[in-house]
């Protein structure tokens, strides 16, 4: 049998209402067992198996991954800044320069005045004042503004938009 080609339309991968249901499972559990999730959806394993593995070749599933507290392995300070660039400073340029910091676990180039915003995780204030420090420092760097997240009120991955 060839390969599975993807069956977009849009750009988007097409779901059906098992498809939608099994990523939500996985969403949950990405451990699940085949045989789990064929049961939860109404089908035997292999056939859960295919599906999911149909998603995987299509990239509608690009992974499976672990969900963690970041308070739970020592990161009690989180904050968001905003990058604002010297100049027409390309995507790739900003993601170069922030990638090497290991506190950045988020970077995305977003609209209005800010170039682009990063997610910070830091041990203590101290900490997030140095990565900060150390960020502004690099040449691309005019400035920057950040925020303290005091309480994280909702945290959900990504799931299939309904139709």
């Amino acid at each position: 049998m060839g390969p599975i080609l993807p069956d977009r339309q849009d750009g988007r991968v097409r779901l059906d209402r098992l498809d939608q249901a099994l990523i939500a499972l996985l969403t949950e559990d990405a451990r699940a067992s085949y045989a789990e999730l064929g049961t939860r959806v109404g089908l035997s394993a292999s056939a859960a198996k295919r599906r999911v593995d149909r998603l995987r070749a299509e990239g509608a599933v690009t992974g499976f991954t672990v969900r963690l507290d970041p308070a739970a392995l020592g990161w009690a300070v989180e904050g968001y800044v905003e990058l604002f660039c010297t100049h027409s400073t390309s995507p790739r340029a900003i993601r170069d320069a922030v990638r090497r910091f290991p506190e950045v676990v988020d970077a995305s180039t977003v609209s209005g005045d800010a170039d682009a915003v990063l997610r910070i995780l830091a041990a203590d204030m101290r900490h997030f004042e140095r990565v900060l420090e150390q960020i502004g420092a690099q040449p691309i760097v005019a400035r920057t503004r950040s925020v303290l997240v005091l309480s994280p009120l909702l945290r959900r991955p990504a799931v299939p938009r309904p139709e």
